[in-house]
């Protein structure tokens, strides 16, 4: 495909723009689906195709296409070109890029087993395997949809600046939801997604059948036992899904300078965050939040972006500072510094935006042992049940799902339907110890427009919060709100 991801280049610059950029992505995928011990689905599918970016002066143009000819990619091009110029007369001011170094660059994960060898028939056995199970513990279940997704990235980005990179990434992913139902107590939700970038030896090292059992029991003990939450301010400890999704929404997408900019408002939502904000203290000198794309194995693994430059744990927040923003290589360049590897798409025929790739809190010093013998009353959120989040990521609403009210250091019982409110400073302030061990969660992180879903993780360690006033909900059946995070 060099090639022919050249002769676009070329072409685009012979056009007379400023800067071209061409990547050629080809995704694999199946999936098997389980709905109450029924095959929903099972199948595989595939795209691929070239897509071109062209700058000129003021303008940016996009066009891609699954026809891999000259005479296409020329056409897409011409397309592109068009664009540009056409949007040249909507801007007042010019387009530059950062400076960033050329890296010509070919990579890809090995795998002991490829998830795509795998039969669809044995990722089946796999479910079926589990819904037994689930069924065998009695527990009354009327919805248990499991599902197993395996997928397989080819990347190879050219641009005018030369820049060659090519990767190669599978990836497997897990992902179920269970209703309970217990007459006279109502009903619970538990969803759940794994996912890593690997082979199948990942997928086999989690357990599934155990992890989701283990979820359903504590549906039913949380249903059966579970009693309201103090009405009084008490301690409150997180667990890492719970702090994986509050970075996630708080920090993560607030922090995209696309969005501060003003580009997502019409589609994702807005930020708090401004430009001056950046060095301004967020939280306790406890809250230090990393985007980091070069995690081994993470879901939202990568090592260049789709505009070639070279990636790096991103510093969102440093000690309860902001200290960077997420950035491609137009938005860095309009605040005069380098882009940190942001610009990610989906599909080949979407364009590279800024998104998160693998967002935590940093660990602290504390074991969970020690957060416990620190709460007098208090109630620890194990995991989560629905979140919501205003547009410009201030004001935020979690309700817990797994819970337990802590007494003089001990668990004692479960709690039912807490739900933490705060704004996001107020959040980050109140945190007063960080946990030593950090958990990841996989999760399809959407944004722009067409949408575009990209795979990521969210994550951290517990963290103790104090004098929190929980609010309390009624009893009902669980929503996750919605899937995409």
């Amino acid at each position: 495909m060099e090639d022919l991801l050249q002769y676009a280049v070329d072409y685009a610059l012979k056009l007379g723009a400023t800067y071209a950029e061409a990547r050629y992505q080809r995704d694999l995928s199946d999936h098997v689906s389980l709905v109450n011990g029924v095959p929903l689905s099972m199948g595989y599918s595939s795209s691929a195709g070239i897509s071109v970016r062209v700058f000129t002066k003021k303008g940016l143009g996009f066009s891609a296409t699954n026809t891999l000819t000259r005479d296409s990619i020329r056409d897409s091009v011409e397309k592109a070109y068009r664009e540009a110029v056409i949007s040249e007369k909507m801007r007042k001011s010019e387009i530059n890029l950062s400076s960033e170094e050329a890296h010509r660059v070919s990579y890809m994960l090995y795998v002991k087993e490829n998830p795509s060898e795998i039969s669809l028939e044995e990722k089946l056995k796999e479910l079926m395997n589990v819904d037994k199970a689930l069924l065998e513990t009695k527990i009354n279940l009327p919805t248990r949809s499991l599902h197993i997704f395996t997928s397989y990235t080819e990347k190879t980005v050219c641009n005018s600046d030369g820049a060659l990179i090519s990767s190669k990434i599978p990836r497997v992913s897990y992902f179920f939801l269970i209703i309970a139902n217990m007459p006279g107590k109502g009903t619970l939700m538990r969803w759940l997604q794994l996912g890593e970038s690997g082979g199948w030896e990942n997928f086999k090292r989690w357990n599934i059948l155990d992890r989701t059992v283990s979820e359903a029991k504590v549906l039913a003990k949380v249903l059966e036992e579970g009693k309201a939450p103090p009405k009084e301010p008490v301690d409150v400890i997180l667990g890492p899904e719970l702090v994986g999704i509050i970075v996630h929404e708080s920090c993560g997408h607030p922090s995209e300078l696309d969005r501060i900019w003003g580009r997502e408002g019409a589609e994702a939502g807005e930020s708090y965050m401004k430009l001056e904000m950046l060095g301004g203290r967020i939280g306790s000198d406890k809250v230090t939040i990393i985007d980091d794309p070069t995690i081994p194995n993470s879901y939202g693994f990568y090592l260049y972006d789709d505009e070639g430059v070279k990636a790096r744990p991103r510093y969102l927040f440093k000690n309860g500072i902001i200290n960077e923003f997420l950035m491609n290589r137009e938005f860095a360049s309009l605040l005069g510094t380098k882009s940190n590897a942001a610009a990610r798409a989906s599909q080949f025929d979407r364009e590279p935006i800024i998104r998160m790739a693998n967002t935590y809190m940093a660990p602290g010093d504390w074991s969970f042992e020690e957060m416990l013998k620190e709460v007098k009353k208090g109630v620890y959120i194990k995991s989560f049940a629905e979140w919501n989040i205003c547009d410009r990521r201030w004001f935020q609403r979690y309700g817990g799902l797994e819970a337990y009210y802590i007494e003089n250091g001990e668990i004692k019982y479960p709690v039912r339907n807490p739900f933490i409110e705060f704004t996001t400073k107020g959040f980050y302030s109140k945190v007063e110890a960080v946990g030593k061990e950090v958990e990841f969660f996989a999760a399809t992180c959407g944004k722009g427009n067409p949408m575009q879903g990209v795979p990521v993780w969210a994550g951290g360690p517990h963290v103790l919060l104090r004098n929190v006033k929980l609010s309390v909900a009624p009893p009902k059946s669980s929503s996750p709100g919605k899937v995409m995070l």
